[in-house]
């Protein structure tokens, strides 16, 4: 199983930039999108049909705003949107599906760079999630959890460590959080076959110049639980695919 995570950006954006070719290209069995910005009502899903994609959706209340969706071409077994908080369901964050004995959940984590407000939030989603996980890993002891998780972890995964260390996304809090996570049972697949540094998913778009030198953060992640650490074959980052300010990452699983 060929599983791709990517935040787009706004999957109508993404769409001008050749996302639907690049979709042509086959690059993956399952293909989790985080901040689509739309509905399925707000694109032309036809090229998905014919590529062979079954695509399931759950997008903000608010529109043009957050949202995920999962385009696959294995029939999942069941799907299941939100998490039962209502902030988090009421902006489209999180949705899962099953295959076989393996759970697939693909979740946008907030952002808090927008202010105090929104970093609160962010916490407060953290602990949520944390404790949604540990409740489905009592039945679902396969899992993987893709996304946007907004978090770099540690100095290896952002350019400039030093002249972050007071930025959202790479707060001591948040890395604790990751941390303590990872702890819990959860495995980064990317470091599995990637320790060296300089690896990145997600540039700045204020300066052109920052993707080209490779300024970036990695901030996007395919975690999997520890009972499927012997059926992981390959994992990836694809920063050369350019349809957002993030890029695809990549994991291959046997099943």
């Amino acid at each position: 199983m060929r599983i791709i995570s990517y935040n787009v950006n706004g999957i109508r954006a993404a769409i001008k930039k050749g996302f639907l070719e690049w979709l042509a290209t086959n690059p993956a069995d399952i293909i989790c999108l985080q901040e689509t910005k739309a509905t399925d009502a707000d694109i032309d899903t036809k090229a998905l049909d014919e590529a062979g994609f079954h695509h399931h959706w759950f997008s903000a209340q608010k529109k043009g705003y957050s949202g995920v969706a999962v385009f696959s071409k294995i029939k999942p077994d069941a799907v299941k949107t939100g998490t039962g908080y209502e902030m988090s369901d009421f902006e489209g964050r999180v949705i899962e599906l099953q295959f076989g004995e393996v759970k697939l959940i693909n979740a946008y984590f907030p952002s808090g760079t927008s202010g105090d407000e929104r970093q609160t939030y962010k916490y407060q989603w953290l602990q949520e999630m944390q404790a949604y996980l540990d409740e489905v890993k009592k039945t679902n002891p396969k899992l993987i959890l893709c996304g946007d998780y907004n978090i770099a972890h540690h100095d290896i995964d952002i350019h400039d460590p030093k002249g972050n260390k007071k930025s959202s996304g790479f707060l001591p809090e948040e890395k604790e959080w990751l941390t303590k996570f990872l702890e819990s049972g959860w495995i980064d697949t990317f470091r599995v076959f990637h320790p060296e540094p300089h690896r990145y998913s997600w540039w700045s778009q204020r300066f052109p110049s920052v993707r080209l030198n490779n300024k970036g953060w990695r901030i996007d992640y395919i975690t999997v639980t520890a009972p499927l650490r012997n059926q992981l074959a390959a994992a990836d980052i694809y920063p050369d695919v350019k349809h957002s300010d993030h890029c695809p990452i990549y994991l291959e699983i046997n099943t």
